[in-house]
């Protein structure tokens, strides 16, 4: 196999048609293994590093081959990059008659029934919901795509959205007096005549676990999958392989029940009466369950006697419920659903009661005011393979993380993707002379009272050499939540915080202030992409291990063990090295970009699982001297960075 792939070369169709193209060796190595891939129909695996501009590498010879493309990404974000910009500059370049679409999961999509029945229940809604809802039905005569992302005036965290649009459980299908006029019908038949077609990981699974989204008739014809952000993976197979029902779940059914009932079924008093007990039990189960947010075990909660009692009575009435709604099913479509519904949930719930055997995980969690029963496969690498196995095509699983060092091992274990080839390419982006890691001496062990106080002292003092312009990271909320109190009023920087606003806007005013100190935890770990100088350090406070009471790693670890293999070796470490890396990637994002990795955890030198960290990041200069990233910084103010001269004490 060749490492030169021509088109993308200094006389190819992108160095003609895009300023600034550049040729780049690790982008032409991915193209070249993308390309034989798809000859031979293959599976592969590559972590492409920052830079290498995988997006491209894999887009050229996929489009150049000619063959039905599904391209399946883990945020909305990349999914509209790659539809709005990145596809139709590789089509024109490549002068190829290539059409593409752009397909999300119904709730990102209005439905015109759920916006009847949201206006149908006026009196209900609050002064908030109500103006959103005249809002949307102002849009929903102007939209061509449907698509709620469209519409920005109101919030995308608005109450009224869940309203207005479908899911699987609700949606009449071609019972809907909608059907023709359907956005996701209409998003659904672009997407069959397309030639590539753009999706998310929860898009795919839906359909080709639970064939539940409808578009199963695309899948077979597909020639090639391209799977980026291949990192999330293993975490979306587990929600799909398994099986969950929440109060959400439930109260959705009772709200729309009691709408489909005035519609339909005015003279059933019964069923609005068994609707609203239902109501009433779910919400005294979620306060058996104790306050605030909690993930755990079943077996934490089984011999509670309130809440066996409350789960017997949930069960009864979603029984009598589903007895209630058969009867009315002949009335309506709306109430046919929500029979079928009713049963669904029923059977899912009697389910989870019971469990599953010892190869499933038991568990709870509980938000605010909902709750979630969860049974999730120990192992979901035998139902991936089954599943991949029904369509024996091209697979190219890609992601910026995925190798621990410079093994594939972790990934192809979990996924069951044994017999797939790998390629491990590093960030073109020259650390040495543009980054400098700082591992601060003499800090805290995680676990002392004090650890998030000694990473803020330090933070202030590198905050001071970098002027702002930094994230701080955390791997829980309450370290950010404790950091932001000891940092507010006390540095010269403004300070944002996750939480206080929508990401978007966060990330936004971070951009535009160019000297601010922005704290988040898992969210902006990864797919954030700030450029330039407004971003010129990445604190992290420390490595970012799961939370050892979270009951599914629990189970995980209890299983490796039975099997006589060490769970901390073959498992935590190599999920944590790779959430590490993502954070990392948050720094350098371009070729002039500049920049200080802080990484307070004393275990990188301490321990010596430490060195596993170290020799999975890019290669830049270390040191445990706080002068050298005010020098670093003044090199970056005068235009010379000599990184390479620097103290580097290493670990």
């Amino acid at each position: 196999m060749t490492d030169y792939y021509e088109p993308l070369g200094g006389k190819g169709p992108l160095a003609r048609s895009v300023p600034g193209f550049s040729p780049r060796a690790p982008q032409q190595e991915m193209a070249a293994a993308v390309a034989a891939a798809i000859e031979a129909q293959h599976k592969l695996i590559v972590e492409a590093g920052t830079g290498t501009g995988k997006t491209f590498a894999y887009l050229m010879p996929a489009l150049d081959s000619g063959k039905k493309i599904i391209i399946s990404t883990g945020t909305r974000h990349l999914q509209d990059q790659l539809y709005r910009h990145d596809l139709p500059v590789v089509r024109d370049a490549l002068q190829a008659p290539v059409h593409i679409a752009l397909l999300k999961g119904r709730s990102n999509y209005l439905c015109h029934h759920r916006l009847a029945l949201a206006a149908s229940e006026g009196r209900s809604l609050s002064r908030l919901q109500a103006r959103d809802l005249e809002t949307i039905r102002a849009w929903s005569g102007r939209t061509r795509s449907g698509d709620i992302s469209g519409l920005t005036e109101v919030s995308e965290h608005s109450l009224l959205w869940p309203r207005v649009t479908s899911t699987i459980d609700n949606c009449l299908g071609q019972e809907c007096e909608y059907f023709q006029e359907c956005f996701v019908v209409k998003a659904r038949r672009k997407a069959l005549e397309a030639d590539v077609v753009v999706i998310n990981h929860h898009l795919l699974f839906a359909d080709m676990v639970l064939k539940e989204e409808g578009f199963g008739e695309l899948l077979p014809g597909v020639d090639v999958f391209i799977i980026d952000e291949a990192h999330q993976l293993p975490e979306v197979a587990s929600l799909f392989f398994g099986t969950r029902i929440g109060s959400h779940q439930m109260l959705d059914l009772v709200r729309d029940v009691q709408v489909e009932h005035l519609r339909e079924a005015g003279d059933m008093a019964e069923l609005p009466e068994a609707a609203s007990m239902l109501e009433g039990v779910v919400r005294r189960f979620r306060l058996a369950l104790g306050s605030g947010d909690r993930r755990a075990a079943w077996t934490d909660i089984a011999d509670d006697e309130q809440v066996r009692e409350l789960l017997q009575e949930l069960a009864a009435l979603l029984s009598q419920l589903v007895e209630w709604l058969e009867q009315a099913a002949g009335r309506g479509k709306g109430l046919e659903s929500c029979w079928q519904r009713s049963r669904v949930l029923s059977e899912s719930l009697d389910l989870l009661v019971e469990g599953s055997g010892s190869e499933y995980i038991h568990w709870f969690e509980t938000q605010r005011q909902a709750f979630r029963l969860n049974l999730t496969p120990l192992n979901v690498a035998p139902s991936f393979t089954r599943a991949l196995e029904v369509l024996p095509r091209t697979w190219v699983f890609t992601s910026a993380t995925l190798a621990v060092g410079a093994s594939f091992t972790h990934y192809t274990l979990r996924l069951g993707l044994d017999d797939a080839d790998t390629l491990l390419l590093q960030s073109p982006f020259d650390y040495a002379h543009n980054a400098l890691l700082y591992l601060p001496p003499e800090m805290p062990d995680p676990n002392d009272r004090g650890y998030t106080h000694a990473v803020v002292a330090c933070a202030r003092e590198v905050l001071v050499a970098s002027r702002g312009r930094a994230f701080m990271l955390f791997t829980s909320h309450s370290a950010l939540q404790e950091a932001a109190s000891l940092l507010e009023g006390t540095i010269d920087f403004p300070l944002l915080v996750q939480g206080t606003a929508p990401r978007t806007d966060l990330l936004e005013k971070f951009r535009r202030l160019g000297n601010a100190v922005l704290l988040g935890t898992s969210s902006f770990w990864e797919g954030v992409d700030v450029r330039g100088d407004a971003l010129s350090c990445v604190i992290i406070d420390r490595l970012p291990f799961a939370s050892p009471g979270d009951p599914v790693l629990q189970a995980r670890i209890e299983s490796l063990r039975q099997q006589g293999r060490n769970p901390f070796i073959d498992y935590q470490l190599p999920n944590a090295v790779i959430a590490l890396k993502q954070g990392i990637g948050r720094l350098i994002r371009d070729t002039d970009d500049r920049g200080v990795l802080v990484l307070c955890d004393p275990r990188l030198s301490r321990r010596s699982y430490g060195r596993v960290f170290l020799n999975s990041l890019p290669d830049m200069p270390r040191t445990q001297d706080p002068q050298a990233i005010a020098t670093f910084f003044s090199g970056v103010d005068s235009g010379v960075v000599e990184t390479s001269a620097m103290e580097q004490t290493l670990p």
